[in-house]
């Protein structure tokens, strides 16, 4: 092993452990091994950035803009709208809500799919008072394996199908993956429609009715202002207020903190309560200022002077310019004129004051103020309204011109007109002449994390295989895999790709195995297609943790789930992924 190929392995090790590790965002690890492979020469100075200039990157842009004018068109929610009678049972809403997602996946971002339809099933469960948890996480799921039908569904598939193009001339078009990718999909909604109650854990509701729906429980902090009537009184009496359904798990008093204080223990003024509970049984404190004020020092008293605050629950979406931001760096109430009220979190209960407290995809916050205010604020954070009490979140427009730019581009690209890059950057382009698209919008709704991740890492990827760490990869698995049927060693790439693809993200885990799967095939005399192929399923099947991908870190918070919980459903329909994948590639691509 060459002295190039033992720093690239340190490096790409480094960096996986990185990835692993969580405690930096992935663009910016990336960006690490960018720069490590360039102070070590392994990429040159002049080709640093070349990354930023490769096809994947332009298309998965264009394809977040496309989604997100989807979203503002109103034209999926009317189809939503005749869907409604599929959602009368437990079994018929997952089977509904998954199928759907997963149908516009296929052709949208996979957060977009699942932004769309988060809000609807939440409301269906509230409804019909069954537990958000049984919902959620398979609708995270359905996002990810409608990924795999397109070519635009997930970004592994264009680097995939990229990679393919710089190989062999000729990149995976459109429908080259729906074969493959559709029997994957239809398999994995089945499982999750039939099976996944008996998998998951039934939190904040119950089946029967008896219990009404919540979402999460919030911490809110408290301060009990001079005048209160509850001055002298206990913490028992405060919870009362509530049916005992909140607790106080924290004073603060002069500066010091009393942690689970005792029912006995006596409210004084100025003291600042740390209150744990569902936002129904919140309800009496935040609705009375002259009991107690709601929300942390920059929360106003007055926000129930108008008639039209409306009071909304929002999950940080990924890449939220919110995320590991604090609340009094924020500046909410100042800048937008909405209340922080509480936070919920993992379903772990928080003793922080909210100015401290640092936001992290999946939080659900109970905001409150002005509808045009609150719609504001969803739209300049990132943030996506799961009970919304009143105030309309996302403006309709251009819902004739945009799916109409969409489906002449996917027919472009199918039919081989244009490359796809060059057909969705031309339907970007008529959106924003058209000005159904704003270019500040366009540019929002771009995950510039992604895109970063994308720019940085393929220089990295390319670095394999000038340093010849590819081949001697490649060489070490003939020695093992030799023997091996082409079956199991379908099966051996589609596994590693999805463990990979579980601890760092679906991109890199793409952008790192496709040159691996294509050497061994040369170096085994295997159809390469087929191996790639594996490679896109793996890497498109983040199932056993939430940090696999954006879509089950979203879910986290408004299902209740732990980290544990994603395991116990990803793993067996893991294994139906591979079971139904290998013999479908084995028919279409060898």
């Amino acid at each position: 092993m060459t002295l190039d190929q033992t720093l690239i392995f340190a490096i790409l090790g480094c960096t996986m452990a990185l990835f692993v590790w969580n405690y930096w965002r992935y663009d910016v690890v990336a960006g690490i091994a960018l720069m490590a492979a360039v102070y070590t020469g392994l990429v040159p100075v002049e080709h640093a950035f070349e990354g930023f200039a490769h096809p994947a990157v332009i298309t998965v842009a264009s394809v977040l803009v496309i989604s997100q004018a989807l979203q503002s068109s109103g034209v999926v929610s009317l189809f939503l709208r005749y869907m409604a009678f599929a959602r009368k049972n437990t079994l018929g809403q997952i089977a509904a809500n998954c199928g759907i997602t997963a149908l516009l996946s296929a052709f949208m971002n996979n957060i977009g799919a699942l932004a769309l339809m988060l809000p609807i099933s939440i409301r269906d469960a509230r409804k019909a008072k069954r537990s958000p948890s049984t919902l959620l996480m398979p609708l995270s799921f359905a996002s990810l394996l409608g990924g795999m039908i397109t070519l635009i569904g997930t970004p592994p598939n264009i680097v995939i199908a990229t990679y393919r193009a710089n190989s062999t001339g000729e990149p995976f078009g459109m429908f080259d993956f729906t074969p493959v990718g559709l029997c994957v999909a239809a398999g994995g909604i089945l499982f999750l429609t039939f099976c996944s109650q008996f998998f998951l854990p039934r939190r904040d509701g119950s089946d029967d009715g008896q219990e009404p729906f919540k979402i999460a429980r919030y911490v809110t902090e408290m301060r009990v202002p001079l005048g209160s009537t509850l001055v002298g009184k206990t913490v028992g009496d405060l919870e009362q207020l509530c049916d005992n359904e909140a607790s106080v798990v924290a004073i603060i008093r002069d500066g010091r903190r009393r942690l689970a204080p005792h029912t006995i223990e006596r409210l004084y003024t100025d003291d600042i309560l740390i209150v744990q509970g569902d936002s129904e049984p919140l309800q009496p404190l935040f609705e009375d200022p002259s009991l107690l004020e709601a929300g942390d020092s920059e929360t106003a008293t007055d926000w129930h002077a108008s008639a039209d605050v409306r009071v909304i629950e929002v999950v940080v979406m990924p890449d939220s310019i919110i995320t590991d931001t604090a609340m009094r760096e924020l500046r909410m109430h100042e800048r937008y004129g909405v209340n922080l009220l509480a936070v919920a979190r993992d379903r772990r209960p928080s003793r922080s004051r909210l100015k401290h407290v640092r936001f992290k995809t999946g939080d659900v916050l109970l905001l409150q103020g002005e509808s045009g205010a609150l719609a504001q604020l969803c739209k300049n954070l990132g943030c996506l309204a799961i009970k919304n009490r009143g105030a309309e979140i996302t403006p309709k427009r251009g819902a004739l011109i945009t799916p109409l730019a969409f489906a002449l581009g996917i027919l472009a690209a199918a039919v081989g007109l244009v490359p796809v890059q060059i057909a969705f950057t031309t339907v970007v382009g008529v959106l924003v002449l058209s000005r159904v698209v704003s270019l500040r919008e366009a540019y929002r709704s771009i995950e510039w994390p992604v895109i970063v991740l994308l720019g940085f890492l393929i220089p990295v990827g390319e670095a394999l295989q000038t340093t010849g760490a590819t081949e001697l990869i490649s060489l070490n698995l003939k020695t093992v895999a030799a023997d091996l049927p082409l079956w199991s060693l379908l099966a051996l790439v589609i596994i590693i790709s999805m463990l990979l693809s579980d601890l760092v993200h679906n991109t890199p885990t793409a952008v790192l195995m496709a040159p691996i799967a294509y050497s061994l095939a040369i170096n085994l005399n295997l159809p390469p297609d087929a191996l790639l192929m594996a490679v896109a399923i793996g890497a498109a099947s983040p199932f056993l943790t939430p940090i696999g991908h954006q879509s089950n870190t979203l879910v986290m918070g408004p299902g209740g789930y732990s980290f544990g919980d994603y395991w116990r459903l990803g793993l067996p329909l893991d294994i139906i992924i591979v079971t139904i994948a290998v013999p479908v590639i084995l028919l279409i691509w060898t």
